[in-house]
C-alpha cells in the first residue's frame, strides 16, 4: 500500500512535471498551457457524453431485469478517467483519456473485471478473518430456567 502512495503523490508528479517542461521547451510554454486546458475542456465534454451514455445502458439494463454489472464498471472508470484529466499533466491525461474512450475502457473493464473476480475467488478460498462458515448444526430446543423478581407491575407506573 505504501509504494502506491509513493508512487500516486512523489513519482507520478515528478513524472509530469518534467514532461510538462520537456515540451514546455519544445513546443513553447504557452503553447503547453494551452495543450493542458484544451485537454481538459475535451475530457470534461467526453466525459459529459460518455456519463449520459453509460447512464442510458443502465436505466435500460436495470428496466430489463439485467444485473447492470459492466455499467457500474464503466461508471466508475469514467469518473476515474474524468479526475485524471482534471490533474494537470499529459501523462494523467493519456490515462484519462484511455479510460473515457469507450474501446479502450472496453479493454481495461474487461482487464479488471478479471482481476476483481480472481481475487475475490482466491479471498474465498484463502478462509480470510471474518469469512462465512458453515456454523454446525444444533438442536432446536433450548434448555434453560427464569426466576421472575419484582413486582409484576412495571416500574415507572
Amino acid at each position: 500500500m505504501l509504494p502506491a502512495l509513493v508512487v500516486v503523490f512523489i513519482v507520478v508528479p515528478l513524472l509530469e512535471l518534467a514532461l510538462i517542461l520537456q515540451i514546455g521547451r519544445e513546443i513553447g510554454a504557452w503553447w503547453t498551457i494551452g495543450l493542458l486546458v484544451a485537454d481538459s475542456i475535451l475530457g470534461s465534454l467526453l466525459m459529459r457524453a460518455q456519463g449520459r451514455a453509460v447512464w442510458r445502458r443502465f436505466t435500460q439494463a436495470t428496466r430489463s431485469g439485467r444485473p447492470p454489472a459492466s455499467e457500474v464498471l464503466d461508471g466508475a472508470l469514467i469518473i476515474a478517467g474524468g479526475a485524471l484529466l482534471l490533474t494537470p499533466g499529459f501523462l494523467t491525461d493519456a490515462l484519462g483519456l484511455s479510460l473515457l474512450l469507450p474501446p479502450t475502457r472496453a479493454v481495461i473493464r474487461r482487464v479488471l473485471a478479471r482481476r476483481l473476480l480472481h481475487r475475490m475467488v482466491a479471498g474465498m478460498q484463502s478462509g480470510p478473518v471474518g469469512a462465512w462458515r458453515a456454523a454446525p448444526p444444533r438442536g432446536s430446543d433450548i434448555e434453560g430456567s427464569a426466576t421472575e423478581t419484582g413486582s409484576e407491575r412495571p416500574r415507572g407506573e
